[in-house]
Formats: C-alpha cells, sequence, structure tokens
C-alpha cells in the first residue's frame, strides 16, 4: 500500500459515525467503479455504503484510484437505481417503481407483485405510527427482486453466497438490502398464492424494520427480535387491522399451532434462553421461531410502550461489535423488569388463554 493511499484510508475513519455529513468516496476494484461512504476499517479490507444501499466489503490490496468525491453521501436518485436494476436483470424482467419500492418481476406481472410491498410498508408505518413510535426517513429506494421459478432463485442465491434450505422462498439480505424471492405457484393462475403473500410479508417488516430504525443493520438484534416481529406481522389483523379487527385476527395460526405442540415438551425457564441467546434457532428452528412469535406477540399486545421502547433500544447499540449474553439481559430486564420467572409464567398464561 503507498504512503498516500495509507493517508487516504487513515482519513476515512473521521466519517465512520457522521449521518449528514458524510463524505462520498469512489474506489475501482478489478475495473468496477464503486461509490460510497465508509462504515468500518481495518488494514486489509474497508466496508462501505454504497449508493445504492448495498454493503461492499473492499479489499484493499485490490483498490485502485480510491478518492474522495465532491460533496456529501448521497442515495443513487430511484430512477438511477432503476436503470441499474434494467441493466442487471435483462429484458425478461421489468423494474416497478410504486413510491418506496422499486420491484423488478417477470414482464408484464406488475398488478400480481409491485403494489403489496408498498402496501406492507404503509402498514408497518401506521402500526408503528399509532404506538407513538417516529421511523426514521428512507435512506434509498427499498429493492425487491421476484424470480419467475425457484431454481432461477437458487441460481442468484448461490451466486450472491447465499445458503438456501428446502424451505426458503425468500430471503432479506442485510449485504445488499434486497428482498429475493421467487413466485411459488410458478405462474399458474389457479395455484393458491397464500405462500407468496406470507412471504412478502415476512421478508418485507425484515427489510422495512432495517431501514427504518427499528433494526441496525450494523447491530443486529438477537433472532428472536427480528423474527418475531416478521412473524407477527403475518396475521391479517396486524398488517391490515381496518378490515381485521379482533384479537383472533393478529394471531398467527401457524407458529400457534407449533408452540401448542411444543408446549408439553417446553423446558421451564426458556424465557432467559430465548433472551440471551440465539443458539435455539441452530437446535429445533420450527420450535425457536414459534416462540418468537409467541413471545413477540405477548409483549406487543401486553406491554405495547415497553416493547418499542425495546426495539430501539436494540437498535441503537455501537455498531460492528458482538452482542454478549450479559448485554442482552441488560437490554431486556431494563425494558421488562428482572423478574423473569413471574414475566415467563404471565407469558404462558397469556398465550395459553388465546
Amino acid at each position: 500500500m503507498t504512503a498516500r493511499r495509507f493517508f487516504l484510508l487513515s482519513l476515512l475513519s473521521a466519517a465512520l459515525t457522521a449521518d449528514a455529513a458524510q463524505p462520498n468516496y469512489q474506489v475501482t476494484i478489478d475495473g468496477r467503479t464503486l461509490q460510497g461512504t465508509p462504515l468500518q476499517q481495518s488494514t486489509s479490507q474497508l466496508l462501505l455504503l454504497a449508493r445504492d444501499g448495498s454493503y461492499q466489503q473492499v479489499q484493499l490490496n485490490e483498490a485502485e484510484n480510491l478518492r474522495r468525491l465532491p460533496g456529501t453521501f448521497r442515495s443513487y436518485s430511484q430512477s438511477e437505481i432503476r436503470g441499474r436494476l434494467l441493466r442487471e436483470f435483462g429484458r425478461n424482467f421489468d423494474v416497478s417503481g410504486t413510491g418506496n419500492y422499486l420491484v423488478v418481476h417477470p414482464r408484464g406481472k406488475h398488478d400480481q407483485w409491485a403494489p403489496r410491498f408498498e402496501k406492507l410498508y404503509r402498514s408497518f408505518q401506521v402500526y408503528f405510527g399509532a404506538r407513538g413510535v417516529q421511523l426514521k426517513p428512507l435512506r434509498f429506494p427499498l429493492i425487491a427482486i421476484v424470480f419467475p421459478t425457484r431454481s432461477d432463485f437458487l441460481r442468484y442465491a448461490q451466486r450472491q453466497g447465499v445458503s438456501t434450505s428446502r424451505s426458503t422462498r425468500g430471503y432479506y439480505s442485510h449485504q445488499s438490502n434486497r428482498i429475493i424471492l421467487y413466485d411459488v405457484t410458478a405462474g399458474r393462475p389457479s395455484a393458491p398464492w397464500h405462500e407468496n403473500a406470507s412471504t412478502i410479508i415476512h421478508e418485507t417488516v425484515h427489510q422495512v424494520a432495517f431501514n427504518t430504525g427499528l433494526h441496525s443493520r450494523s447491530a443486529a438484534p438477537p433472532r428472536w427480535v427480528s423474527e418475531g416481529l416478521a412473524m407477527m406481522f403475518e396475521a391479517p389483523g396486524v398488517w391490515d387491522a381496518r378490515k381485521h379487527p379482533r384479537l383472533t385476527d393478529r394471531i398467527n395460526r401457524q407458529r400457534m399451532e407449533v408452540f401448542e405442540e411444543y408446549r408439553s415438551t417446553r423446558p421451564k425457564g426458556q424465557l432467559a434462553s430465548l433472551v440471551t441467546s440465539d443458539r435455539v434457532f441452530h437446535q429445533n428452528v420450527l420450535q425457536a421461531y414459534s416462540e418468537a412469535w409467541a413471545l413477540t406477540f405477548f409483549l406487543a399486545e401486553t406491554r405495547p410502550r415497553q416493547y418499542t421502547e425495546y426495539l430501539l433500544r436494540t437498535s441503537q447499540r455501537k455498531p460492528f461489535r458482538a452482542y454478549s449474553q450479559q448485554e442482552r439481559l441488560r437490554d431486556f430486564t431494563a425494558c421488562f423488569g428482572d423478574n423473569l420467572t413471574l414475566l415467563e409464567a404471565h407469558y404462558l398464561r397469556f398465550i395459553d388463554g388465546l
């Protein structure tokens, strides 16, 4: 590394905590030009927040022509990102703008796909606005990619280095800040569409939460928090309370059934394990997801002020630092009290009574 480049990279560290006045840099890697603002750096790597909202990991020994550009960092415009997406995905896809979203979808399928993401974004705003939470404005247009078949979806995920399972129908990528999914009906008009709808809801909630300040991409919350919120919104009474106003409409029936089956073998004191560690998600995924939904639903229904306070608390941690068990427990008890045994009893009684 040249002395000039080392000096310039040292200057980048001053931009890591700024927001409105973030500087804009340009770098060339293998002939590809990137523009972005630095988030984190080491002696060998630089993490850039790119102008399309993605995270770009730059190997410094491969970087060329690193320089600061005039002005401050800002997102590409929606029209600029739309043009980039059209070039990326080609003539078999349309790119539809819906206000806050750019949705890449098979040609001629605008009405089937594009409005749904925007509707969920607005439902999310209404839900938290009614609870007194002022969400942050979006910094970037939100992007969703819809592939026509599972094979197309799997090829894209593999190119992006994303591992999938047989049950994966879509995902939100922290790295690209995109939703990726596929049409499980394979375009058959008579096929049931509810699985597509559930995937859109779940992944859109992830994306919107990570882009409006409820979660932080650089300091992710415990897994039960992000997954529980997304699963809670899958119930029609949450994302469309005007048409579905009853408590029973807000219950995620699929997760409730799994939790009821799990209830008889659920270990005593499981609440503390869920709060302080993500390891339960590596032991039994279905049970962990059902518990994440059940705890989230209990807190949102019975302790809404403390729940939103907790969401914001977990989003305001220092970036790119591990979240220890002690810190997780401290943040949880600061919002819900330190008597976890009593809270767990109230929680289970509430779920059992649904």
